[in-house]
Parts: C-alpha cells; sequence; structure tokens
C-alpha cells in the first residue's frame, strides 16, 4: 500500500504516468482542471470532464460512476500548466439533495500506470458538501508532488469552479453537469412510466436498435477502449462490457418489478368495485392489465436482447484478442506462448455470468501486482454434493492453474511460487510444479516446514518494509530474492500454530507491498475451533470457488454474479505445456 494522506499533506510522485482511482458508494462525477501558477483556470475548456474526456496529458471516466478515474501522464501537459486540480462533484440528477456528509468517505487512489499504489487519501469530514477538490498535483523543484487537499462547497460545483478563477462558473457547472448526463431516448408512452419516475429499457453505452439501420450498425472490435497499450484497451474494454451488462439486467429487472407491481395494483382496482366483479366489464380490465403488462416485459426483454446479443458478438471478437494474462486456457494464444518482456497489468481469475445472459460469460480481470490475499474455498456450495476430498483436489486444482498463469505471464525470474502442504494431500495437482521445476523447493510440510516457510517470508517483508520506508531499496542485505512470489497454502489451517497464524494474518495484510502474495486452499468450517480470532483473515481475503457460485457483486448495481473458476479443458495439457515454457525460460536465464 502507498502513502496514507491526511488532509494538505503532500507526496512526491515518482512516476509520470499515473492514474487516480475514485471508489465511492455512490455515484459521482469526476474531473480535473489544468491551473496555472496560482491555481487558477480562465477557461471551461481547460476542464476535462465527462462531456470532454481528455485533454492533453489528461483524460477522465466519460461516465459518472462509483468508481471513476482518471489517466494523468505529467510529461505530456503543456508547459502552461502548472498544477492538476481534481474535483469530485455529486450530480444532480442522482437525486435530491444529495450530499458527501450522508455517504460513506471517498477514497482516491495514486498508482502508477503498472498499478503499483503510489499514495491514497481517504476523504473525511465532509458533510453538506456537494463538490470537493480532492487531489492537487503541482510542479515542485523540477518534478511533480501530490496534495491531499480535501476543501468541500455546500453550493456545489458552481461554488468550485468560481473559486478556481473560472468566468461563469455557474453556466460551466450547469454544462458540465449536462454533458455527464446520458444521452439516453425515454420510451414515449405513459405506460413506461412508474410513479416515481421513467424506466429506461436501454442502456446508456448502446444505441437504439431501431435508428440503426442494420447495414450501418456498429461491428465490434477488439481494443475499442481507451488506453495507451492494445493490453490496457483490451483491459478497459472487457470492465466497459461488464458494467454493459450490468446495467442492461439492472434496466430489464426493473421494469419487470414495475410491470408486475402496476399489474398488481390494476387488478386490485379492478376488484375494489363490487359492482365490477361480476360480468364482462371485470374480465375485460384484467384482460387489458395483463396485455399492458406483457407489452412492458416484452419491450424491455426486446431491448435486453438487443443489448445481449451485442455485447455476445463484442465477447465474440474481444476473446480471441485477448493476451496470455486475460485468456482461457482454450484460447490459441497458449499454443506458442513466449515468455513475456513486462508482467500484466491484469490476470484473469475466472468468469462471470448472470442467470439472464448465462451463455455470456465475461472475463474477472483483477489488477496486477495483487492486493488481496486470495482463497479458494475448498468447503461445500449450495447445490454442490462432491465428496469432500473431490472438492479439496478441485480446489487445489484451481490454485496450480492460476500459479501456472501467474509465472507465465511474468518475466522469467520475476515470478516465483512456493507452497506449503503440511500433510501432503495436495501431491496429486502440486506434483504439476514440481515435475516441472517451477516450484521454488519441494512443498513444505508438517507444522515445522510450514512454520519455517512463514518465518522466512516475514522476515523478507520486514526487510523490504524497512528498506522502502527508509529509500534504501537497494541496501537490502544478500540472499534476498525481491521477485514477486506466491505462497500457496494447502489444507489451511492445518499445521498451524498460534505463531503460524500470527505470521500468516501478517503477510496476508503486508506481503502484497513487499511483493509476497497468498493463496489459501482451505474449508472455512476447518477453522470452527479458532473461533472469531480469523475472522479478520477471512474478510480480507478474496474467495474464489472450484465450481460455480453467486458471491460476487459488481460495483455499480451490485448484482450477485455467478463465478466460474479459470481451468483448462478437461484432458487438456495446455497447463505442463505453459510450465515447460517457464521451466525453460528460468534455465536460459541462469
Amino acid at each position: 500500500m502507498g502513502a496514507e494522506l491526511a488532509r494538505g499533506q503532500n507526496h512526491p510522485l515518482p512516476r509520470t504516468r499515473l492514474e487516480i482511482l475514485i471508489s465511492a458508494e455512490v455515484p459521482v462525477l469526476a474531473a480535473a482542471a489544468l491551473c496555472d501558477e496560482q491555481g487558477r483556470v480562465d477557461d471551461v475548456h481547460r476542464i476535462v470532464h465527462p462531456g470532454a474526456p481528455v485533454l492533453p496529458g489528461v483524460e477522465v471516466s466519460a461516465a459518472v460512476t462509483a468508481g471513476p478515474g482518471l489517466r494523468v501522464d505529467l510529461n505530456a501537459l503543456p508547459e502552461a500548466v502548472h498544477r492538476v486540480t481534481v474535483l469530485l462533484a455529486l450530480p444532480e440528477h442522482t437525486g435530491g439533495e444529495l450530499r458527501f456528509g450522508a455517504t460513506a468517505a471517498p477514497l482516491t487512489r495514486i498508482t502508477g500506470d503498472d498499478g503499483t499504489e503510489i499514495a491514497r487519501f481517504v476523504l473525511t469530514g465532509l458533510d453538506a458538501e456537494a463538490a470537493v477538490v480532492a487531489l492537487e498535483l503541482y510542479r515542485r523543484q523540477g518534478g511533480w508532488k501530490v496534495r491531499a487537499v480535501g476543501q468541500g462547497y455546500a453550493d456545489g460545483l458552481a461554488a468550485l469552479l468560481a473559486d478556481l478563477g473560472l468566468p461563469q462558473a455557474l453556466q460551466a457547472a450547469r454544462a458540465i453537469g449536462e454533458a455527464a448526463r446520458p444521452a439516453v431516448p425515454r420510451p414515449s408512452t405513459p405506460e413506461a412510466r412508474p410513479s416515481t419516475g421513467p424506466v429506461d429499457y436501454t442502456h446508456p453505452r448502446r444505441r437504439e436498435a431501431q435508428a440503426v439501420p442494420e447495414e450501418e450498425a456498429p461491428h465490434p472490435a477488439a481494443g475499442d477502449a481507451a488506453g495507451w497499450s492494445m493490453e490496457e484497451r483490451l483491459y478497459n474494454q472487457v470492465w466497459g462490457m461488464f458494467e454493459d451488462l450490468a446495467r442492461s439486467t439492472a434496466a430489464l429487472r426493473s421494469a419487470a418489478d414495475f410491470a408486475a407491481a402496476r399489474l398488481d395494483r390494476e387488478l386490485d382496482a379492478a376488484l375494489a368495485d363490487p359492482r365490477a366483479r361480476i360480468g364482462g366489464a371485470a374480465d375485460a380490465a384484467r384482460e387489458a392489465a395483463r396485455a399492458k403488462h406483457d407489452e412492458l416485459v416484452g419491450r424491455a426483454r426486446a431491448a435486453y436482447d438487443r443489448d445481449l446479443a451485442q455485447l455476445t458478438a463484442e465477447s465474440e471478437v474481444v476473446e480471441p484478442a485477448l493476451p496470455p494474462a486475460y485468456a482461457r486456457w482454450d484460447n490459441p494464444v497458449w499454443h506458442a506462448h513466449r515468455m513475456p518482456d513486462e508482467p500484466p497489468r491484469a490476470v484473469r481469475l475466472g468468469d462471470l455470468h448472470l442467470p439472464e445472459s448465462a451463455p455470456l460469460r465475461i472475463p474477472m480481470l483483477v489488477r496486477m501486482p495483487l492486493e488481496r490475499a486470495l482463497w479458494v474455498d475448498s468447503g461445500a456450495t449450495p447445490g454442490d454434493f462432491t465428496d469432500p476430498a473431490e472438492r479439496r483436489r478441485r480446489a487445489l486444482e484451481v490454485a496450480v492453474a492460476l500459479a501456472a498463469r501467474l509465472l507465465a505471464v511474468h518475466p522469467a525470474g520475476e515470478f516465483a511460487v512456493q507452497a506449503v502442504d503440511p500433510a501432503g494431500s495436495g501431491a496429486g495437482p502440486l506434483g504439476t510444479l514440481v515435475r516441472t521445476g517451477t516450484l521454488t523447493g519441494a512443498p513444505a510440510r508438517g507444522a515445522a516446514g510450514a512454520a519455517q516457510t512463514l518465518e522466512a517470508l516475514t522476515r523478507r517483508v520486514d526487510l523490504v518494509r524497512m528498506a522502502v520506508g527508509g529509500g534504501a531499496a537497494e541496501a537490502l542485505p544478500d540472499g534476498i530474492d525481491t521477485a514477486r512470489l506466491l505462497l500457496i497454502v494447502n489444507d489451511f489451517p492445518q499445521g498451524f500454530d498460534d505463531r503460524a497464524l500470527t505470521r500468516l494474518r501478517f503477510l496476508a495484510d503486508e506481503g502484497p507491498a513487499a511483493g509476497v502474495h497468498l493463496l489459501l486452499v482451505a474449508d472455512r468450517a476447518d477453522a470452527e475451533a479458532y473461533g472469531s480470532l480469523l475472522d479478520p483473515l477471512w474478510r480480507s481475503l478474496m474467495r474464489l470457488t472450484p465450481s460455480p457460485d453467486d458471491h460476487f457483486a459488481d460495483p455499480w448495481v451490485g448484482h450477485s454474479w455467478t463465478f466460474e473458476p479459470a481451468l483448462p479443458p478437461q484432458g487438456s495439457e495446455v497447463v505442463q505445456r505453459v510450465l515447460g515454457t517457464v521451466s525453460a525460460a528460468r534455465i536460459k536465464e541462469r
């Protein structure tokens, strides 16, 4: 984790290509003003926002979401720009008088373009504010620094822009807010509007199908997203598909719920008058109510099917173009795999899908380096009646496949894998790593082996933290491997005493920043004897399952997504071949 900034604190920026990631409980408008030496901006065209998302050196998310972001290339900024002021505002169309004080404190994170976190700032203490200056990037003695600002404005974006010296700030704020609204066609019939607002069957990113002749319909293309490289564009495109499917499904479900509620109301109204309960009038009223319901649901389903068809077509061109870090194991990209020169931006953990769109799978990509420890749950999931021993074997196979992917998509020698297998129950799946020589040493056995491994890694993390914190990363003692490392722990917590548990929790919390990542294969029921002692550990882990399970929620509307792990096809030897390539590359490096 990077430096934790307090309000007013500054921090040097060691990179020139940056990402500023924002996490908020509600959708927020993110923008940035390119200011002069006095921190003032004199032209609305020097403000980048969702309606004008690109200026030289700065790009902002072209949507209002709960997780917008900015990309900044400090070297590409005009010389007249001395400060980049990062702004957050609550869009007026999100409803009523919502203020930052009524939501969880937004989190801003500054990272390098490789995902390494530089600094973070939690905007606490906000109350009646509807807009806030979050951060300021500024020139200092030939370099750049970031300052945590956190200055809020109860009168919203207009007051903030006026404080920056922008002429006609009120008109500019209105224009920025209007530009951020998705240009979405609204249903024209009164039946499509519930009392709480219009039901919108379209998706903000999709063109209305009836208005687009078939010969003019846009053809999907791989890499059709913003980014500095093809890998980054594909990553952003996959996340765009994820968001599109989430929002389209939300529109379908909302329309179906509204149609069902209105049908109930109209049926109740038809039966409320005793005189209308008999004869043809009551039957006609019921038939009319059901017809309106079917029409609304049918229109919503038709709009959803159009979105789904477009997303499916996009998936069909994106999947074959994905690099190894993002690709399924059956992708031909693995057939002639070569070790890369650079570490990946992200890695695929598996696939996600929703019940309404089950055939369409969205790759589940997580940023690298991994910020959270992983847990492959070997316990029973609802509807899974597999033998417990078979579940444990499958869970370890998921871990081994992920370890093989991580080894294959990092440059030779820059990623390693170790294993702790106290009871030796994972000899089968772990044998794939052992036989190819891609596991660093034999799996540690017994309580003593587990304790020795954890002690060595704890010492490594401690030394790296002290060296980096003291600005002397090059002064690490001889023998300290600085390559990133994944530690697979099988059958946790078997073979762990209290000291080993303490060290494991330390590695889960502090290891990622020092290049040590955990992957536990465990059934939580096996740890019941520890009571609530391990609850903080379980909460810190990203849970994966060897069989389909709907435990992931998206950050936009909170759907429950079914996760399926990334495993090679049954009977395939692709993992062994890829690990052979990794082993050969290591030998060549020596």
